[in-house]
């Protein structure tokens, strides 16, 4: 299985959309075995895979069978992580994949994952266990999927250390502005930061107590990046950024290539930019509406005219997105 966080500094990149909408593609077109786990406390990815009687069905009970049972398990000490067959799963027909929802709850977490953060840089049991109760999700689940995904919230809290910590990658989704410039830094010294800690943490573990608590543990690795959000113009028949958009992007290959060169293979150099999608307005909304993927939306959804087209660019889109994202993985593993 691979495990992929789709993370960004910055808010409002579009992450939430790009994620679900890769999945689905993966888990539809592709026949993959795929999961979502909504680790963002404002749930957005839940709320735009399930209707809304779904999503207050979920919700109703005080114990919602959510992403906070797997924190409250090891909150409570039982012994340990969740088993698999206590993570509470559902299925999302539309969209065809596996969802772990999220919660409000999970903001509760941040002073509980910060705390024993410093315990696991220390090698202490305890704290290395809560550093890694995804990863331990992420064992858990390795027989069911091919693929799970995270979404995240946009901070550098102790929630999205926790998932990046456990992740075998992360997809970067970019806005074209400025400050998704100044985010790259931001990742790249809380990554350095981050994985330099619990390195020394797993190896006084491992020299105290004479065994490896975790063999599997790896560093996270950088899969690439996708430019969102800019408005484009048509020039010989192909589609591209405007010239006020296009020169913030061609800033984006040679920051990320510098700030992150430590979380990706030399083979991969010239293959992380993903792909470009630009503005899609009105379709974006018509998905959420309807709790569909843009690329299956038709005229039941209100979608005629040019916007028909622009459902089979999308298509194409995550087609292509998804092929450049497997190629980088199998190039990782050569």
């Amino acid at each position: 299985m691979t495990s992929i966080a789709m993370f960004n500094n910055k808010g409002g990149v579009g992450k939430t959309t790009l994620l679900c909408n890769l999945a689905s593609y993966l888990g539809k077109y592709l026949k993959k075995r795929v999961l979502i786990v909504d680790a963002d406390p404002q749930c957005s990815a839940t709320i735009y895979l399930f209707k809304d009687d779904q999503v207050n069905k979920f919700y109703e009970k005080k114990d919602a069978p959510s992403i906070y049972r797997v924190v409250q398990h090891l909150q409570k000490a039982k012994g340990g992580y969740l088993k698999g067959a206590d993570i509470p799963i559902h299925n999302e027909t539309q969209f065809k994949v596996d969802v772990l929802i999220g919660d409000t709850r999970l903001a509760l977490a941040e002073d509980f994952l910060s705390k024993d953060w410093s315990d696991a840089t220390n090698g202490e049991a305890r704290g290395l266990l809560t550093t890694f109760i995804f990863r331990g999700l992420i064992n858990e689940l390795k027989e069911r999927y091919d693929y799970v995904f995270f979404d995240m919230g946009p901070s550098l809290g102790a929630i999205n250390r926790t998932v990046l910590l456990a992740c075998d990658y992360f997809i970067m989704p970019m806005s074209s502005d400025i400050f998704c410039l100044r985010a790259i830094d931001n990742i790249a010294l809380s990554l350095k930061d981050w994985t330099h800690k619990i390195e020394i943490g797993l190896d006084a573990y491992e020299k105290k107590e004479d065994e490896v608590l975790f063999d599997n543990y790896k560093t996270i690795n950088f899969l690439g990046y996708i430019t969102q959000q800019y408005i484009a113009r048509k020039s010989n028949g192909v589609k591209r950024p405007v010239k006020a958009y296009e020169r913030i992007i061609e800033k984006f290959s040679r920051e990320i290539s510098e700030k992150l060169k430590d979380f990706y293979t030399e083979s991969n150099q010239d293959n992380l930019k993903l792909g470009e999608i630009p503005n899609w307005n009105s379709l974006v909304a018509f998905s959420q509406i309807s709790n569909k993927p843009i690329f299956d939306l038709s005229s039941a959804d209100n979608v005629f005219g040019s916007h028909v087209q622009k459902v089979s660019e999308f298509r194409a889109l995550m087609r292509s997105i998804s092929m450049k994202m497997n190629n980088n993985i199998a190039k990782n593993h050569d």
